[in-house]
């Protein structure tokens, strides 16, 4: 049995039938970080953890090598660069600034970030919110 291989774009010319790229999405998922967050007197001067989740969907393109893509330790830098600029009252604004953070690559199209706060609400697994920005 001959098995012949599958035709691949720019390898042997773009074939009829050959898949078309429509996107790419990078994310991070369940990236638990120690912040300084919260607007009540008891959440002053103390670090909670924040569980964040970064989807960011990109242009089609090939992605050969890490420069093509986006590095998810840049992602977590991000959020660490947030964290070091002191205070954040609110989880929402963290998550505006993270997602805007990330929209400084011009790869990026489309960014959420989820960031759950455990603890947060009693009887409740996580509280938080999703922010989506575009371009």
């Amino acid at each position: 049995m001959t098995v012949s291989p599958l035709p691949f774009p720019g390898v042997d010319g773009p074939a009829a039938d050959a898949p078309r790229r429509e996107g790419l999405t990078v994310f991070v998922r369940g990236l638990t970080v120690e912040a300084g967050i919260g607007v009540h007197d008891h959440e002053q001067g103390r670090l909670q953890p924040l569980v964040i989740d970064v989807t960011l969907e990109l242009a089609p393109a090939p992605v050969e090598r890490l420069a093509d893509t986006i590095n998810y330790e840049t992602v977590a830098a991000a959020a660490h660069a947030i964290i070091a600029e002191g205070h954040v009252g609110l989880v929402e604004t963290f998550a505006e600034r993270l997602a805007s953070a990330c929209l400084g690559d011009d790869r990026v199209q489309r960014c959420t970030v989820r960031i759950e706060k455990p603890g947060a609400l009693d009887a409740a697994a996580a509280a938080g919110c999703e922010v989506v920005l575009a371009r």
